[in-house]
């Protein structure tokens, strides 16, 4: 027995060890909730009672609030960020968005974050909008690495019937996918209620001897079709009658529909006792545009401008992340996160090696910033040159760099400041919302104190006293330090001569590395009208048609010599049977 001892501890310590690596290789569930065009205030993790997320605030309270965390001014440029891990510059998909009849998408040299994650042995699912090119089959969801898809594949839809009536001259089509195959099922089913359900669905049945990767992209609050752009179900709208705006209000039932579906996700990854295992991570695309085309109402106050613009309204984004993964929580970052940094991060979570690092400007790895505050996050910042307007925005070590604008200027100002506390719910309200059993929160155990320091220190002030220093970027560049002014209230160019022109310096060189533009100018063959009422992958399907058209040409030659041969032969057997009859008469006639 003595000599047995030494043995035992070895296989117990070579057990211990076994363990422990099969514990370490074991791959995190990852769910991605994205929301599109959701302003800064309209969370009210950020500190508004006027639209209620209890949900979503839940995880914020509960995970780390990345209360710096930077997307591209576009639905589009965003996307492709997110799922390439690069700047949207470096991949040509810089330039506004892909409109539904324009021929082009996120290149096919890319290899995409699904790709990457089904080669890990993850399950990859993308639910609701793609919007990055779908005129060919070769640009759609299943095949870039997601093994299924439930949504639309432009950039937005009707909430109910879910068409998109893309301009005046093209019909309205149907866009609505499982897969690859037209789904005319969901017809008259809420969108944002529709992706939820697919969600859970997703999550309900998924095979828990493989990882999950999961990718929601809502409709929401994105306006829907120019005749009908907000849309929500009558009794949500009702929950906000407090608020005296009516579009405001029904953007607050859009936004509280996506809450719910935050809420149902979180309790299935719990039933299926996935969330021990799970990161999740929650961001709005871009900002709001509170004017303009596709105004929803929403709000990025104070932060000046909306979507489509060079200012922090466009770029600086709501979002979080949750993971029982992450030792660090019940906190507010503020370390610089750029969207492109997701794909090195998540993907390091994961335990993938094979995603190469790029330029400054394109995806970091920032697990370690998100394990600790004192690790410094990015240092730049690039958040376009457009080539449609002209303008540049760039930020380097807290200095933001700004030249030119988009619309002439109207974006400019610090729009959808909040009504007044009549049209939000009072505080007590709110944390009795927040700590109910109908909400997440509950399952947390957040004290109210916790909750209003964590919510004090993510609530954006901008300081009162600070003597305004205008800021003309038609006519000249302007620079601003956004840590201490955040609300880009005070241009300091004139102060600081030198550091604007080594920030220009930067952009220019950025600018001068990035690829061409991808995008193509329309092309009328996509018309749904040509398609039986569908947006699909129309050059495929022309291309298909030119490669049948010999073949049609030769079967109907083939049936037209075909219908010759018959009228010859029924000539022939008419002619013969006419012949037979009459020769008895000419016979009688040559006897007489």
């Amino acid at each position: 027995m003595k000599r047995a001892g030494p043995y035992l501890v070895t296989l117990w310590l070579l057990w211990l060890g076994g363990g422990a690596s099969t514990a370490h290789q074991e791959r995190p569930n990852i769910v991605i909730i994205v929301a599109d065009d959701l302003g800064w205030n309209d969370v009210s993790f950020h500190g508004s009672n006027q639209i209620p997320t209890p949900n979503i605030d839940a995880l914020a309270y509960d995970g780390i609030i990345l209360n710096r965390h930077y997307v591209p001014p576009l639905c589009t440029p965003s996307r492709a960020s997110l799922m390439t891990g690069k700047h949207p510059m470096n991949i040509g998909m810089q330039d506004h968005v892909i409109i539904s009849d324009e021929p082009w998408g996120l290149g096919l040299d890319q290899k995409l974050m699904p790709q990457y994650f089904r080669e890990a042995g993850y399950r990859t699912h993308l639910v609701g909008k793609w919007h990055l090119g779908f005129f060919r089959r070769a640009y759609t969801p299943t095949y870039r690495g997601f093994d299924s898809h439930f949504g639309y594949l432009g950039p937005y839809i009707d909430y109910w019937d879910h068409s998109l009536q893309m301009n005046e001259t093209s019909a309205r089509g149907l866009d609505m996918r499982r897969n690859t195959a037209v789904n005319y099922d969901a017809n008259g089913t809420y969108a944002t209620d529709l992706f939820n359900d697919e969600a859970v669905r997703l999550i309900d049945s998924h095979n828990r001897s493989k990882p999950l990767f999961l990718v929601l992209t809502h409709l929401a609050p994105h306006t829907g079709n120019e005749d009908d752009p907000l849309q929500a179900p009558a009794d949500e709208i009702a929950k906000f009658d407090y608020i005296q705006d009516p579009k405001r209000r029904t953007l607050a039932a859009m936004v509280s529909r996506i809450d719910t579906g935050v809420g149902r996700i979180y309790r299935s990854l719990e039933r299926r006792r996935m969330l021990n295992n799970t990161i999740i991570l929650f961001y709005a695309d871009n900002g709001a545009p509170t004017l303009g085309i596709h105004a929803n109402s929403g709000s990025n106050y104070p932060l000046r401008g909306q979507k489509y613009s060079p200012w922090e309204g466009a770029v600086r984004g709501a979002a979080l992340i949750w993971s029982p993964l992450l030792p660090r929580k019940r906190v507010v970052s503020e370390q610089w996160i750029h969207v492109s940094d997701w794909l090195p991060t998540l993907g390091h979570a994961a335990g993938i090696q094979s995603i190469p690092a790029g330029s400054p400007i394109d995806g970091q790895n920032q697990w370690l910033t998100l394990q600790s505050a004192s690790v410094d996050g990015r240092t730049v910042v690039m958040h376009n040159v457009d080539r449609r307007y002209g303008y540049r925005s760039y930020m380097k070590q807290g200095w933001k760099y700004i030249n030119g604008t988009t619309a002439r200027g109207i974006y400019d100002g610090w729009l959808g400041q909040l009504s007044d506390q009549e049209d939000q719910i009072p505080e007590e309200d709110y944390f009795a919302q927040l700590l109910n059993d109908s909400f997440i929160g509950s399952s947390m155990l957040l004290s109210e104190d916790q909750v209003r320091e964590i919510r004090q220190n993510a609530t954006l002030r901008c300081a009162e006293d600070v003597q305004a220093i205008p800021c003309e970027p038609l006519v000249k560049p302007c620079l601003f330090n956004v840590v201490e002014d955040p609300c880009e209230r005070v241009n300091l160019a004139d102060q600081y001569p030198e550091l604007l022109k080594d920030l220009q310096s930067d952009v220019e060189r950025f600018k001068r590395d990035a690829l061409p533009p991808r995008n193509q100018p329309s092309d009328s063959r996509s018309d749904p009208a040509l398609h039986n009422y569908t947006w699909t992958w129309w050059q495929d399907e022309m291309d298909e048609q030119q490669h049948m058209a010999p073949y049609i040409l030769y079967l109907a030659a083939a049936i037209e010599i075909l219908l010759i041969l018959i009228v010859l032969w029924c000539g022939h057997r008419y002619c013969t049977r006419s012949r037979t009859k009459t020769e008895p008469k000419d016979a009688k006639l040559a006897n007489k």
